[in-house]
């Protein structure tokens, strides 16, 4: 079992503030024999799962982090069953992320570790994380899934939910953007480490863990 820390470096967790890590960038697309199993990180840190609508990122964070994590879309799952079948998820999408973010803010006013879906791999809500890290000393660790764009729509089909061209273009670029940077040794503003999985890496995940 190969464990994959955040700060890359296997150091061991310390509840009390420490020094945040010099930043750091793991690969882990094409890993040999299906990439690691586990993928640990300090207790009370927070991990960001960035990627394009339908790459794999509510999935990941369902099988693997150890609470089920913060993710938009079981927000939204709550509110479609409420709601009746004819009205667009358009009309009632503020609300849905409302109800997100109320979510999210409590669980971060916690100071538990915390897996969070990137709900359009927005600049600000990598931002908003960085900061509650920040509060408590801890750090922040973005996970990038790397799919294609035709892994992306055949993941959003399979959910029934496709996104309009123009989203995912948004979508595409954000991440690609995210992608060159990090194969280029630079991180987002705010992450002190990042780990990069493609498809066949992230399916290889059975846990995120924080210890």
């Amino acid at each position: 079992m190969l464990a994959a820390t955040g700060t890359v470096d296997g150091v061991p967790a310390q509840r009390s503030p420490r020094p945040r890590p010099a930043g750091r960038v793991r690969d882990l697309r094409g890993a040999a024999v299906a990439g690691p199993r586990r993928l640990g990180f300090p207790a009370g840190d927070i991990v960001v799962v960035s990627g394009l609508p339908g790459g794999g990122k509510s999935t990941l964070i369902k099988r693997a982090a150890e609470d089920g994590g913060i993710d938009s879309q079981d927000a939204r799952e709550r509110w479609e069953r409420r709601m009746p079948g004819a009205l667009p998820y358009a009309v009632y999408r503020p609300l849905v992320r409302a109800a997100h973010y109320w979510g999210l803010w409590r669980r971060l006013r916690t100071g538990d570790s915390v897996v969070v879906h990137d709900c359009g791999t927005q600049m600000w809500v990598r931002g908003m994380l960085a900061a509650a890290a920040r509060r408590r000393g801890r750090s922040l660790h973005l996970l990038l899934l790397d799919t294609t764009a035709e892994e992306a729509r055949s993941g959003q089909e399979a959910r029934g939910r496709r996104v309009s061209a123009y989203a995912f273009a948004r979508h595409r670029g954000a991440v690609g953007r995210l992608l060159r940077d990090a194969e280029a040794g630079r991180l987002p503003a705010g992450c002190d480490s990042a780990v990069i999985l493609d498809r066949r890496s992230a399916a290889a995940v059975t846990r995120i863990c924080f210890f």
